[in-house]
């Protein structure tokens, strides 16, 4: 039976080595990631990157990039991560929001939650807070759809 799975990250990695992301990817996404599941990840630097990339070499899962504007518009390392894996990704979906604020992420959080069975976050290590990938994980729990936390 296919599966749709959300992945929302934080942003901010550089306080980890890449090879953690990685051991955590392998952990947490890796029991999920068959050619019978299909991920959505938001188009932007941070876990957005780092798991499409992990994805693209790791399985054999449909990837779907989702932008809250355009990929034209992500930062650069956005950009080419999702360049890089251009041929592994199975449809990239430009929301085409005008200005890149807090509302146009949450309607693209919403937008790929929506069209998912369960939300896997990557939040900042700490309490809950109110960062778009807190708003994804309890967007899912609004929802009814299974949550996997994954503090970073």
């Amino acid at each position: 039976m296919p599966l749709a799975v959300t992945i929302s990250g934080t942003r901010s990695t550089d306080h980890r080595e890449l090879t953690r992301y990685s051991d955590l990817f392998t952990q947490f996404l890796g029991p999920f990631a068959s050619d019978h599941t299909h991920f959505y990840i938001g188009g932007a630097k941070g876990i957005d990157s780092l798991s499409l990339l992990w994805l693209a070499e790791n399985s054999a899962a449909k990837i779907t990039i989702v932008a809250p504007g355009t990929i034209a518009q992500q930062p650069p390392e956005a950009q080419q991560a999702i360049q890089r894996c251009r041929e592994r990704v199975h449809e990239i979906i430009e929301l085409g929001a005008e200005e890149l604020r807090t509302p146009a992420y949450h309607a693209r959080n919403c937008w790929m939650v929506d069209r998912s069975d369960m939300v896997i976050g990557f939040p900042l290590h700490g309490p809950e807070g109110t960062s778009g990938t807190w708003q994804t994980i309890s967007y899912g729990a609004q929802q009814g759809k299974p949550r996997l936390i994954v503090p970073v």
